[in-house]
């Protein structure tokens, strides 16, 4: 069973906006961490920013101040908000929720920025 599904990729121009969403299948995923990460292609994965289970948050600096992480706990579910989208943020991005036993990532959903 998938843990993590994982939704909102896609093609986009230049400046636009992406909301991905990555929702969990257990109820216990609030006491979790939750981020998001990404790879681009010949290129190695990289944090985008994270969330932690009370709610601290950690960007990357190439992403501070055009994206947005956030959770719903009652929902299992984090979001990444993506404004002002450039080229250099085309990768697949993969959310992932991890406590200290365990870990899980999403499946990955394609994310292009090009005109």
């Amino acid at each position: 069973q998938r843990q993590l599904v994982e939704s909102g990729g896609g093609l986009v121009q230049p400046g636009g906006s992406l909301r991905l969403s990555c929702a969990g299948s257990r109820s216990d995923f609030k006491a979790y961490h939750m981020g998001w990460y990404r790879q681009a292609p010949g290129n190695q994965r990289e944090l985008v920013a994270t969330i932690s289970s009370n709610g601290n948050i950690n960007n990357a600096d190439s992403v501070k101040g055009r994206f947005t992480i956030s959770r719903d706990n009652a929902k299992n579910t984090v979001y990444l908000q993506m404004n002002n989208l450039k080229p250099e943020d085309t990768a697949v991005y993969y959310c992932k929720v991890w406590r200290w036993d365990a870990e899980y990532w999403g499946q990955g959903t394609q994310v292009t920025v090009s005109s």
